[in-house]
């Protein structure tokens, strides 16, 4: 399609684009009025999201499969699927935002929602890319906000350290990937997807080893973006070091967006599924497998002695990027169908956790795994039931919705023959179990400190972590209907 005619298909991407100049003008308007701190810039951006959201939904209805932009972009039940998903994402980074002691009266706040919707509209771009010049254009747009976001407390030594480790690791991996994508042009003569898949069925054997290395190239940058081993030495620092809402929002949307692209590469745009696919032609299984085992190991690993919750939550992340990896594995559609499923139920859990710890910190003005000492019996024990059910979830104890992503993630694997790999996440699930009691323990059953005064919450700010609660247990009891809608999305259109 061309340029007028794919627009009937962007519009989340439109509704975005006109709520970042809208919260931008309202910005600008306010400070020329000499209103340095106002509630609407966060407001005006909320209902932005929030009507991305609506467009999403309503293209959930539309059968057709297209090549949008001249193959920039496509549009299919894939891309439709994942731009609900970080539109929620992108909601809940916005409310948290409105409530977050961080970022409220900040005297750039306007520039701080802008910023956010902006790194929003780029992980759109992500999920849709069919083209290699796209993909790299919205990542590295995603990763260009992602940097000033993480930075955005300027007085603030640990924010600011966290975006400069930030910058320089993206920038390497930014020179690596955009490095292998220039290799794939010039083996196989295109940038689009579909031409990729087609040029590598054309490799003589001396070109396997380029193609191959090539590969290994943009999986660094893919790999970067979902925090995967040995890509993921960012984000423990830059979890701990950025605003709470910054650091949900990359948990969620940015892992979401990364593993987009993905599976979108791997396994439709060089044939990963098909009979003259790279994995029949290069060792991308092995190389996959092997980043799989050390990124859930690592991740589980180094969680276990951490005091810090951001932190932990950040090595958290790391392991169920190593999950979710397990279904890529596969290559093949059920295991895209497990990642899919996965994905969503790791959004309820893991934002609803570090919800919780944002109202903890806002209590309390600490993170430490310390200041939660008696919780539940200092005035919180609504937050702290809320974070024992996504912890427990993030565990992967039965009837969580944890307990069937995970289920469905290790069945992919046991189908596909991956037995040894399927034990490797099995047992890390097992050593996870260690530090996502001990914070569980902590809030209920050590005793508090003469420091820890007691907390309040308000029913409004619980609302949000109540959803949240009751989304991750009806989804562990009744998932049926989110398998439907996945076994839809799976179906990506290759041209």
């Amino acid at each position: 399609m061309d340029a007028t005619q794919s627009l009937r298909y962007f519009g989340p991407e439109l509704v975005l684009t006109a709520a970042i100049m809208a919260v931008l003008a309202l910005d600008l308007g306010l400070t020329a009025r000499g209103i340095e701190r106002s509630r609407w810039p966060g407001i005006v951006a909320l209902a932005g999201a929030a009507a991305a959201i609506g467009s999403a939904v309503r293209l959930l209805r539309v059968p057709a499969r297209e090549w949008l932009f001249g193959r920039m972009l496509v549009f299919d039940g894939f891309s439709v699927y994942f731009k609900v998903l970080l539109g929620l994402a992108l909601l809940a980074a916005v409310w948290m935002s409105l409530g977050s002691r961080e970022v409220r009266g900040q005297p750039n706040e306007g520039e701080y929602f802008t910023l956010l919707l902006s790194s929003g509209l780029a992980m759109l771009l992500m999920a849709a890319a069919a083209n290699l010049l796209m993909a790299y254009l919205s990542l590295e747009f995603a990763s260009l906000t992602s940097y000033v976001l993480t930075g955005f407390l300027r007085h603030n030594r640990r924010s600011a350290e966290a975006a400069l480790k930030y910058l320089i690791y993206g920038g390497v991996a930014s020179g690596a990937m955009i490095y292998g994508m220039s290799w794939i042009f010039g083996l196989t003569g295109s940038m689009d997807y579909a031409g990729i898949a087609a040029g590598i069925a054309q490799l003589d054997d001396p070109s396997r080893g380029a193609f191959f290395l090539a590969l290994v190239l943009v999986l660094a940058g893919f790999g970067y973006k979902v925090a995967s081993v040995p890509f993921h030495m960012w984000a423990p620092d830059v979890y701990t070091g950025a605003p709470i809402p910054v650091t949900a929002f990359l948990a969620v949307g940015s892992k979401a967006a990364g593993f987009a692209m993905l599976l979108r590469f791997f396994h439709f745009g060089v044939g990963a599924a098909g009979p003259v696919g790279a994995v029949t032609r290069v060792p991308l299984l092995q190389l996959g497998t092997l980043l799989c085992a050390a990124t859930m190991t690592l991740g589980n690993l180094a969680a276990l002695s951490q005091q810090n919750m951001k932190r932990l939550l950040a090595y958290s992340s790391i392991a169920h990027a190593g999950y979710a990896l397990l279904g890529f594995v596969v290559f093949a559609d059920a295991g895209v169908q497990a990642v899919l499923f996965y994905l969503t139920v790791y959004y309820i859990m893991n934002l609803g956790a570090f919800w919780v710890v944002m109202l903890i910190a806002n209590a309390t003005g600490h993170e430490d795994l310390p200041s939660y000492r008696g919780l539940a019996w200092r005035g919180g024990a609504l937050p702290a039931l809320a974070l024992a059910i996504f912890l427990f979830s993030l565990a992967g104890l039965p009837p969580l919705a944890g307990f069937v992503g995970k289920f469905y993630v290790f069945g992919a694997g046991v189908e596909r023959g991956l037995i040894a790999l399927v034990v490797v996440g099995v047992l890390n699930s097992v050593v996870s179990l260690y530090y996502y009691v001990r914070v569980v323990k902590t809030m209920f059953l050590d005793e508090p400190r003469a420091e820890d005064a007691p907390v309040h919450f308000a029913l409004n700010d619980l609302a949000a972590v109540g959803l949240l609660s009751a989304a991750t247990l009806v989804l562990g009891i009744r998932f049926d209907w989110l398998l439907a809608r996945v076994e839809t999305a799976r179906r990506i259109f290759a041209g």
